[in-house]
């Protein structure tokens, strides 16, 4: 797209309504007339390739309606978890979008463009320092990708935030031209206790992305702040199991607290991620 172009795409969506067009399409999603749901859900396959074969269903009628097909499960076994004790896996299917370290508090998003720990979070500094010079990773999953987001290590849930915000398109145009994207755009922050310390499981919305959810809560009303503090062992979750997930998908972004993890060789900017895969190692402490 070229730069002419990519400016009145960004400057187009900063001008419509973009949670009125964000509802439009949820009604839309949400309709449960057979022949209006299956038409959709057909389309989109056609549209998008999808592999219908890993679904713990591929007779259309089973969905309720489209967003009840585009969160679809997977068949048991399809995405295998990595299982090594010292091992962090891949929370979704997608591609990463920039992975690396949180310098001086702030995540790079595209070139020239970065945006802070504290922002993201909606947190006080306290929370944000614990990132600081730690690492990050973003992971965009396309329409065609499953749409849930797992745990990529053992955690306790903290606490959650949802922060509503703007709802601007997910892609490499908007990531070039809009400042902070993804600290401006709804978001669910969850903040885990692990064996690798503090770990951030944010997921972003996106335009047209009908609602994020979470294991624990359920849908989230995109309207105001909402903090859920967890006791001990309240909301315990394995790796490999659901945090939450996105009706019409957007980004995941992980984030740990320095000198933990190391990221496995394989990755950069770019690179497929499949659910459960090596993703990163912990960093083992000496002793004696």
């Amino acid at each position: 797209m070229s730069d002419f172009k990519s400016e009145w795409f960004v400057a187009f969506q900063r001008l419509v309504p973009q949670h009125g067009l964000s509802r439009l399409g949820s009604s839309l999603a949400e309709a449960k007339t057979p022949w209006l749901k299956n038409a959709l859900i057909k389309r989109f396959i056609r549209t998008y390739n999808v592999n219908l074969d890993e679904a713990v269903s591929s007779n259309l009628d089973d969905y309720l309606h489209f967003n009840d097909f585009f969160t679809r499960a997977l068949k048991d076994g399809v995405r295998p978890i990595d299982q090594g004790e010292h091992t962090i896996v891949c929370p979704a299917d997608g591609a990463i979008s920039q992975l690396g370290s949180i310098e001086e508090g702030n995540i790079f998003q595209a070139k020239g463009k970065s945006f802070s720990t504290a922002t993201l979070l909606g947190a006080n500094d306290a929370d944000s320092q614990r990132f600081l010079n730690g690492n990050f990773i973003t992971i965009y999953l396309s329409p065609r990708d499953y749409h849930r987001v797992h745990m990529p290590i053992n955690g306790e849930l903290l606490y959650s935030r949802y922060i509503p915000g703007k709802l601007f398109s997910v892609n490499d145009t908007t990531t070039q031209y809009v400042d902070g994207l993804f600290a401006k755009n709804e978001r669910l922050v969850c903040m885990f206790d692990t064996p690798v310390g503090r770990c951030a499981v944010i997921l972003v919305g996106a335009m047209m992305v009908a609602g994020i959810e979470s294991v624990w809560h359920g849908h989230y009303q995109p309207n105001t702040v909402m903090v859920n503090q967890f006791g001990t062992g309240e909301v315990a979750l394995k790796k490999g199991q659901e945090v939450g997930r996105f009706k019409f998908g957007s980004t995941a972004i992980l984030m740990f607290e320095p000198g933990k993890i190391e990221w496995s060789e394989q990755y950069s900017p770019g690179t497929t991620t499949r659910l459960g895969q090596l993703l990163a190692t912990k960093i083992l402490t000496k002793t004696g």
